[in-house]
C-alpha cells in the first residue's frame, strides 16, 4: 500500500499542543509494509485509562484542551490519530480506506500493540462510527463508554439534510480546507494560528484522500459494506449494562438527536448524569475541551 507521512516539522511549535507523539505499527492489509499509527500517551502508564477519539477531519490536537484535566485527575489518557490523519500514515488511494480497515487498526494498535483493557472511551464524530464498532465487538475490554456528537448508523436511517449537504460538499468542493472545516463546525471562528494546526497534516491534495472518502464511508443505505457489522453492534449495545453517558452539544446540525437511540437501546445509560454542552458545535472538544474534560472525570468517579 503506497502511503505518505507527514514531514514532523509540520508539527513543532503548534498552539497549546506540548505532547510529543509515540508510535505502533499495523498491518498492511495488501501485504506491504506495516503502517505507522501516532498516539499521545500522558499520565501515569498503571492509571485506569481514557481512549479519546477524534473523527473527520481533525485529529488529536482536537484533545488538547481535555487532556491536562483528565491527567490532573490522575488518569492515563490515550489519543490516536487514525489512519490517514495526524501524525499517522497516509495511505495514496482513496480506496484503501474502508471502515472494516480502520476498525481493524484501531484494534490492533490498542488491543495487541497497547494491551488495554477496562478502557474508558470517548468518542466523536467518525471516532464514535470506529469506536463504537470496537465496543460491539469486544465489549470485554470497556468499562465505560461516553459518546459526544456521535453516533453508529447502519443505514437503515435516512440521513439528515445536514449531513447529505456536508456529504456533497466534501466531494465537490476543489480545496478541502481541513482548518477552515474544523472552524466552520464551531459556534465561534477559531484562530488562524488554529486553524493552521488542524491544517499542518495535510501539505498538500496528496495527503488528504482519507478526509475525502471519510464522509462516503459513512453508511447512508442498508447496502452498505458496513450495515450487517453496524447492525450486529447494535445487538451487543443493546445488552451492554456497563456506564454508558451522553455528553452531545447543543449546537451540532449533524449529530443533533443522536443520543436518544442511546438512550433508549443502551440499558447503560440508565441513572447516568447526561449532559447537553452548551455553547459548543460539531467540534465540542475543540470549544468546551475543560469542560468536557470535568464531565468525563465525574462519570468515571461516579461509575
Amino acid at each position: 500500500m503506497e502511503r505518505v507521512r507527514t514531514p514532523d516539522e509540520r508539527f513543532t511549535d503548534l498552539p497549546d499542543f506540548p505532547f510529543d507523539a509515540k508510535y505502533v505499527h499495523v498491518k498492511d492489509p495488501n501485504g506491504g509494509d506495516d503502517l505507522r499509527v501516532a498516539y499521545i500517551d500522558e499520565g501515569p502508564r498503571d492509571a485506569d485509562v481514557v481512549v479519546l477519539l477524534h473523527g473527520e477531519p481533525s485529529w488529536s490536537y482536537l484533545y488538547r484542551h481535555m487532556i491536562p484535566g483528565l491527567v490532573a485527575s490522575g488518569h492515563r489518557v490515550i489519543a490516536p490519530d487514525l489512519i490517514g490523519f495526524g501524525r499517522s500514515d497516509k495511505p495514496s488511494d482513496r480506496m484503501e480506506y474502508t471502515f472494516a480497515r480502520h476498525v481493524e487498526w484501531m484494534r490492533e494498535a490498542l488491543f495487541e500493540h497497547l494491551k488495554l483493557t477496562d478502557v474508558t472511551l470517548f468518542a466523536q464524530d467518525w471516532g464514535s462510527l470506529i469506536g463504537l464498532r470496537l465496543v460491539g465487538e469486544h465489549p470485554e475490554r470497556f468499562a465505560r463508554v461516553a459518546i459526544g456528537n456521535g453516533g453508529l448508523p447502519t443505514g437503515d436511517e435516512r440521513p439528515n439534510e445536514a449531513f447529505r449537504a456536508w456529504q456533497e460538499y466534501s466531494q465537490t468542493v476543489p480545496d478541502l480546507h481541513v482548518g477552515g472545516i474544523v472552524s466552520g463546525g464551531c459556534v465561534n471562528r477559531l484562530s488562524l494560528e488554529v486553524v493552521a494546526a488542524y491544517d499542518a497534516p495535510f501539505p498538500d491534495d496528496t495527503f488528504k484522500e482519507g478526509a475525502r472518502q471519510f464522509p462516503l464511508l459513512v453508511p447512508t443505505s442498508p447496502e452498505d459494506p458496513a450495515h450487517d457489522a453496524n447492525v450486529a453492534a447494535w445487538e451487543v449495545l443493546a445488552r451492554f449494562e456497563k456506564p454508558f453517558l451522553c455528553c452531545f452539544s447543543d449546537s451540532d446540525p449533524i449529530t443533533k438527536g443522536a443520543d436518544r437511540k442511546f438512550l433508549s437501546t443502551v440499558p447503560g445509560t440508565k441513572g447516568q448524569a447526561h449532559v447537553t454542552i452548551e455553547g459548543g458545535g460539531h467540534f465540542l472538544q475543540e470549544e468546551k475541551g475543560p469542560e468536557l474534560a470535568s464531565v468525563l472525570n465525574a462519570f468515571i468517579a461516579s461509575s
